[in-house]
């Protein structure tokens, strides 16, 4: 079938991206799906930094790409071996498709797939097909969703059934945002009630991260960004504390605050700056999580003897520590229970011609989650 789809040609195009247009939006051939395989109608996709730091060239893919990778949809037809889901079904896309069989995944791990992470890095299905075209060239997947388009066919693998009664536009930040902020709050982190918790980096996945420990009974939830209006938003969101990330002297600040640093500190703006001061607001005895992607060079030094004198740890979570299966559906009845307010996350809705210029928004820091709706 043709479908309309937003296409990356080359990496790190020059901004900003509504004059460079690095994303060509465009007709292609989408094949229909194969064995263990659907064909997803898409609802609505959010506009993520891990697509652009694909755009930027920090995180190289292979193209011509058809990018996007946070969504939801409906089920419009199962290929053969699909017998749980069916025409009509509201799912959220996961990027990371869990293959069920090898060791993370036999271990509860299906984030650290590795038949699943090994697709994503050489932008096929989970199956090893590409099921894009364009005339007689292929056109890779972004981690098995490919999703600023029309329809996608995916891996069953990759979804998740959802609620129908949530609002495409909100539904779509399951796939991403929610899973990796809420997940590294309440399943890599494990924050309890009472837990003095800072999120470092407040996009779209900081923000969620925010609303989790928020929910998780955080008794200090202490949020901390380059900018201003960021930090208003994070206020309204429930943090007990703010403070800007370029200030004078706000690591003495925020240890100060918090009586010598935060039980958890969580960072998700994808540097190794950010991630040195998330360390050094740490109290003796607690632990520091990364979330963030920062470019592959990129390295920090640590005190080793704090992390033995001080019993402190550093842990790393991707996709929130996630189990799909289990955690999409429990953020989801959380934010309908209104414990949960993810549609307070989305900035703009925004039409697939519009793309370019949605990612010069993200770029700028003026959006925090936009959304396409084909």
């Amino acid at each position: 079938m043709k479908i309309r789809a937003a296409i990356l040609d080359r990496l790190g195009a020059d901004r900003p991206y509504a004059t460079s247009r690095p994303l060509s939006v465009e007709e292609i051939t989408l094949d229909p799906p194969g064995d263990g395989e659907v064909l997803v109608r898409i609802g609505a996709a959010g506009l993520c930094h891990s697509d652009l730091s694909v755009i930027n060239g920090s995180r190289p893919r292979p193209v011509p790409i058809a990018l996007g990778h946070e969504a939801a949809g409906i089920v419009e037809h199962v290929g053969p071996g699909v017998t749980d889901l069916r025409a009509g079904d509201h799912v959220v896309i996961v990027f990371v498709p869990s293959c069920g069989h090898c060791l993370p995944c036999a271990e509860g791990r299906p984030a650290l797939c590795e038949p699943g992470g090994a697709a994503n890095a050489a932008g096929t299905l989970l199956s090893g097909a590409r099921r894009l075209h364009r005339g007689d060239q292929y056109v890779s997947h972004h981690t098995g969703g490919s999703v600023f388009a029309e329809y996608a066919v995916v891996s069953r693998r990759s979804l998740v059934k959802i609620d129908p009664e949530v609002a495409m536009e909100d539904a779509a930040l399951f796939g991403c945002a929610v899973l990796t902020g809420v997940g590294a709050v309440v399943n890599t982190a494990r924050v309890r009630l009472g837990d003095t918790v800072a999120i470092i980096g407040l996009g779209g996945v900081g923000l969620a991260a925010l609303l989790g420990a928020v929910a998780a009974g955080a008794r200090r939830v202490v949020a901390v960004d380059l900018a201003r209006s960021k930090l208003d938003v994070a206020l309204t969101l429930g943090a007990t504390d703010v403070f800007e990330a370029g200030a004078e002297g706000v690591v003495e600040a925020v240890r100060a605050a918090t009586g010598g640093g935060v039980d958890y500190a969580l960072e998700f703006a994808g540097s190794a700056r950010a991630l040195e001061f998330a360390y050094r607001i740490t109290k003796r005895g607690g632990t520091t999580v990364t979330a963030g992607l920062p470019p592959p060079d990129a390295t920090m030094a640590l005190p080793i003897v704090n992390l033995v004198a001080e019993e402190r740890c550093v842990r790393g979570s991707y996709i929130g520590t996630c189990i799909p299966s289990r955690d999409v559906p429990n953020y989801v009845s959380l934010f309908r229970q209104g414990r949960l307010p993810v549609d307070r996350l989305r900035t703009g809705v925004l039409t697939l011609d519009e793309i370019n210029t949605g990612f010069d928004r993200l770029e700028s820091g003026e959006a925090i989650r936009q959304v396409v709706v084909p």
